[in-house]
């Protein structure tokens, strides 16, 4: 493997792209155009991202063959040697290869922008993408990686003893908001509202674009209010809730209080977002809807949730033991099966609990998870002879400001009404 070069482009973007244009004047201005254009409307981070990419194979691309002028002059040739390029690097840094997510996202970046400028008729485009789907390496999947009951509660204690007020409100909002530390570096001066009877953290517009609200548990506005008053100066002038007399709070000072915390707690190293993957793990471990806990994280969808679901270890282990006690059941001595008769085998396979408002389906067998939300259970089932029931609890759920139920309700007594 080959170490990165040692005699390294200037650190400045600006000044790369300088040299990059004195070497290499049309691909140059072709990049710079397509990131003006993609500006508009991407994120600065994306932008910075595409930046980088851009310069590096527009860097590589000079050294590996002098005679491209533009990027209609890239082919398949180039793109195959890059890849092999991307795979022999040594970082100096690190004095390992590449990682895998760094090379993904080079070529995914670089396909991106072949992509766009062919799709506008640009005249510096080459006639088809010399990047193919398959050049980009697919992502790796691994688990998120969570704490466990045990070390969470030991950090959440150390964590509210701390004596800095400043490390003990970041630290406290991370482990029982689950944002990113990005969004609560971002946060503006006065982000509670008040909403019915409880209190909210607006968290502004983040990693996908959307902004949401997120409850706050009463000592977590407590301690918001007295940082507020205690460092208002600071606070007005950068106009961020985590400013001091050092100046905005930064992704790399919210990590360092994180782990500090982490090490008082004896529990090794915790990056934040660490107490992300934790809060959404125990939330889906104590029963919290997955939609629930997507609009909690700020999810676009629910594949990026579900991702929690396998790694909700004491869900499974329940589940899988329940089971187990069910199946071992099957083996244990039982009487032959001549000896249930056509009506003992009907009752058992049509077992039915009566409900207020209809019935559940439930084998007699299994365990109820649900309690006290039936009509959420897949084993629920009702007919027209309860719709006047049905009314009356989603009138019921209307008096008591409760939509999600009483939009249970309605959807029941469309369904069901004669």
């Amino acid at each position: 493997m080959t170490a990165l070069p040692s005699t390294r482009p200037p650190a400045d973007p600006s000044d790369q792209w300088s040299l990059l244009a004195a070497r290499c004047p049309q691909l140059t201005a072709t990049m710079r155009r397509y990131l003006a254009q993609q500006a508009l409307t991407l994120a600065p981070r994306t932008i910075e991202a595409a930046d980088g990419a851009l310069r590096r194979f527009a860097f590589w691309v000079c050294d590996h063959d002098p005679g491209v002028s533009g990027a209609a002059d890239i082919g398949r040739a180039h793109i195959e040697a890059f890849k092999l390029h991307c795979h022999d690097l040594v970082s100096e840094a690190t004095g390992r290869p590449l990682a895998t997510n760094s090379i993904r996202q080079r070529l995914r970046l670089l396909k991106v922008f072949f992509d766009r400028i062919i799709e506008w008729d640009w005249d510096d485009a080459p006639p088809r993408n010399p990047i193919i789907h398959g050049d980009v390496p697919p992502r790796p999947e691994p688990l998120p990686k969570f704490l466990g009951d045990d070390a969470m509660a030991a950090f959440i204690h150390h964590a509210t003893t701390e004596p800095d007020p400043l490390r003990r409100l970041v630290v406290l909002l991370l482990a029982r908001t689950g944002m990113r530390v990005s969004e609560l570096c971002a946060l503006p001066p006065d982000p509670v509202v008040e909403i019915g009877e409880h209190h909210w953290l607006h968290v502004p517009v983040g990693k996908l674009r959307d902004d949401r609200y997120v409850p706050l548990h009463p000592e977590l506005v407590d301690h918001i209010a007295t940082w507020q008053a205690d460092q208002a100066v600071f606070i007005a002038r950068h106009r961020r809730l985590f400013a001091d007399d050092i100046g905005p709070l930064t992704r790399d000072r919210a990590a360092r209080m994180v782990k500090r915390i982490a090490k008082r707690a004896g529990i090794g190293h915790v990056h934040p977002h660490q107490l992300r993957h934790t809060l959404a793990t125990q939330a889906i471990n104590r029963g919290m809807r997955l939609e629930a806990v997507a609009a909690l994280l700020g999810h676009k969808n629910l594949e990026m949730t579900l991702v929690y679901a396998r790694i909700a270890d004491r869900t499974v282990a329940d589940e899988y033991f329940d089971v187990t006690e069910q199946v071992d059941g099957l083996y244990q001595a039982r009487l032959p099966a001549t000896a249930e008769g056509p009506n003992m085998r009907r009752l058992r396979e049509q077992h039915r609990r009566m409900l207020g408002n209809g019935w559940c389906d439930r084998p007699v067998d299994m365990d109820c998870h649900y309690e006290t939300i039936c009509e959420t259970c897949s084993f629920y089932a009702t007919d027209p002879t309860h719709v006047p029931v049905l009314i009356r609890q989603r009138d019921h759920a209307r008096d008591h400001h409760q939509p999600g139920r009483a939009k249970i309700y309605d959807q029941l007594i469309e369904e069901h009404q004669p």
